[in-house]
């Protein structure tokens, strides 16, 4: 019968049409005994799903029409500034959190520690190559948690690595020099994230492979998908077995022509100091708005986004967009609907981008509480619009969401797709909890990841708040009728 129902459905029959249809004297149709359950069976679930459109409709045109988001984000970008995890910034960002949730019509608001990563970058880098005697300066930043230099810097020949093999082949060949990770994004895959997390290695693992052969220093070309002057910063993973080397992401049109001169078979020397300094863990927090479940208050559904950014700007769209937007998703439940049958939490992560301190604290939290955890969304792919929805999930949950895409067609989301979450609520799936992540669309994002560019004159309005109101349909959606 369902499938009959979506038939009819998709023909453009409406429960206005078959209402009239069945009201009128066509008694030959109704001389059919079966065909009254059937009918019947149509209209209740027609009617239903029409209510449930409709609600869905105004809740749309409450966000779209009195979103708070871009003015929240204003808040965090202008006002605040860059959030790094540990800094003054983050602390200002977590009392401002405290007050949009208020604001948005939380039943609680509460802070919730957690230790996080405290690193400095300190004084401005500086850096520079030199070739056949001529110098040439260097458009750099150093990496997230990298150990500073040298006060008075470090200098050396530049070796080019393209993959993280050509470096193991060369082995102790690199001893006493810089190490030059020139990993291009590739630009034939459309999901840029996919690049992101492939040409990554560099960043993530490259200062300790190449302080295991000797190496003083590493500069990486920039995770960017774009040809320009910025540098992208980005968190590094220190190996313990080995020396910690200092490390620098250089534009990537400096990659680019630094790249060719190296071609050249020139002797390249090249010299960066930097000033970046690792303190001990410090406390922080956690935001986190709930509103109770009328009739399930113990199944929590978790929406959120990370609080903290990197130094070098705003952070707009990493990721003070998937926050705005997750205290969007409450405001607007809490005016279009009152009351959700399950508990609504929105959280604002604190220490996603150098060392997942809120995330384990949520995680740690709801693994040791009575509550049921039963979903959890992340926006954190940038203000963009919305295209998807991936999910991680049991195959009997993903079947009984997919049957709510039409919901969300109006809107701009057109797919549910097998795969999805985010850093910062991974950790929930000890739990048993079901993930999922926002997709908006990423051809721009990388442009502007983790550099200088990443400020509020880069986020759409109209497209933050498409975000925010997809993610609040799936949120009311769950709430409204679980995932069993």
């Amino acid at each position: 019968m369902i499938a009959m129902y979506q038939i009819i459905k998709s023909l453009g029959l409406t429960s206005d049409y078959l209402f009239k249809f069945v009201s009128t004297k066509n008694t030959t149709a109704l001389k059919s005994l079966s065909f009254l359950p059937l009918c019947c069976f149509i209209l209740s679930n027609a009617f239903a799903q029409n209510a449930d459109e409709q609600k869905i409709s105004k809740m749309a045109g409450e966000i779209m029409t009195n979103s708070q988001a871009y003015n929240n984000l204003k808040i965090f970008c202008k006002d605040i500034g860059p959030r790094l995890s540990g800094s003054a910034n983050a602390a200002k960002a977590i009392k401002a959190g405290e007050k949009m949730m208020k604001d948005a019509g939380a039943d609680k608001v509460y802070l919730q520690p957690c230790m996080v990563t405290h690193w400095e970058r300190g004084a401005e880098e500086k850096g520079s190559v030199r070739i056949s005697g001529k110098k040439y300066p260097l458009e750099l930043t150093a990496l997230g948690n990298s150990v500073p230099t040298p006060k008075a810097g470090i200098q050396a020949e530049i070796l080019e690595v393209k993959t993280m093999q050509e470096l193991h082949a060369l082995g102790n060949k690199v001893k006493g020099k810089i190490v030059f990770f020139n990993i291009p994004m590739n630009p034939t895959y459309i999901e840029t994230f996919r690049a992101y997390g492939e040409s990554g290695i560099g960043r993530r693992t490259g200062a300790s492979q190449a302080a295991k052969y000797g190496a003083i220093g590493v500069m990486v070309r920039s995770l960017a998908s774009n040809i320009d002057n910025h540098p992208h910063t980005g968190a590094l993973v220190y190996n313990d077995s080995f020396p910690k080397i200092p490390a620098i992401a250089i534009s990537t049109k400096n990659a680019e022509w630094l790249s060719t001169e190296l071609s050249n078979a020139k002797p390249v020397t090249g010299f960066f100091t930097t000033n970046c300094k690792m303190f001990p863990d410090v406390l922080s927090y956690n935001v986190i708005g709930e509103i109770t479940g009328s009739e399930h208050p113990e199944e929590v559904i978790t929406v959120g986004g990370h609080l903290d950014s990197w130094d070098l700007a705003e952070g707009a769209n990493d990721d003070g967009s998937g926050c705005v937007q997750s205290i969007e998703v409450l405001r607007a439940i809490r005016k279009n609907i009152g009351t959700p049958k399950r508990t609504i939490r929105a959280v604002l992560f604190m220490n996603e981008e150098n060392g997942g301190g809120g995330g384990r604290a949520y995680a740690d939290s709801a693994a040791a509480g009575n509550d049921k955890f039963i979903f959890a969304l992340e926006s954190d792919g940038g203000g963009f619009t919305p295209r998807a929805f991936g999910f991680d999930m049991p195959e009997n949950q993903f079947a009984k969401v997919e049957q709510w895409l039409s919901y969300f067609l109006p809107y701009g989301v057109y797919e549910f797709k097998r795969g999805g979450g985010g850093s910062d609520i991974a950790p929930l799936k000890k739990t048993g909890t079901s993930l999922a992540g926002l997709v908006p669309d990423s051809q721009r994002y990388f442009d502007i990841h983790h550099a200088e560019t990443d400020v509020l004159e880069n986020v759409s309005k109209r497209e933050l708040d498409l975000g925010a109101v997809n993610m609040a349909t799936l949120i009311w959606l769950i709430s409204e009728y679980g995932l069993n």
